[in-house]
């Protein structure tokens, strides 16, 4: 059974408690979560309709359910995303970002073409992005 540990994450000023759980692989256990931001290209408002926001929220779940990644939050002013994550060590962090960046494209593209037609270059998402680990406070450790 796994060892519970607090985390307070910041999304549209609410403070969020999530209580993330250690996750075993055949030999190891960790606990890990990213911060990333991924901006729209040319920081256009392109996730502000309730029904685009609610389609990425599923293509995340989805995403989630192929790649084992677990979505804590999701978050969006319009013009990028910010997304909580946990994924096994096996990736490394840019490949998530990858991962999630070029199969909600792919899918937004599918579901609103409109929105291709917005972005010149035919790109959803700006090169690059925001990451972050997001700490558990120290000293976990030491139970292992």
């Amino acid at each position: 059974m796994g060892q519970g540990i607090e985390r307070a994450f910041f999304k549209r000023g609410y403070i969020r408690t999530l209580m993330v759980e250690v996750e075993h692989a055949s030999h190891c256990a960790y606990t890990i979560r990213y911060h990333m931001v991924f901006c729209i290209k040319y920081r256009k408002k392109l996730l502000y309709d309730t029904d685009r926001i609610e389609f990425f929220k599923e293509i995340c779940t989805e995403i989630g359910k192929r790649y084992w990644f677990e979505f804590d939050a999701l978050g969006t002013d319009g013009d990028h995303v910010h997304v909580f994550v946990g994924a096994a060590p096996r990736y490394a962090p840019s490949n998530v970002m990858q991962i999630i960046k070029s199969i909600t494209a792919k899918n937004i593209f599918k579901k609103y073409p409109d929105i291709r037609k917005q972005l010149w270059g035919g790109e959803f998402w700006s090169d690059g992005g925001y990451i972050a680990t997001v700490g558990d406070g120290g000293g976990h450790g030491r139970h292992y």
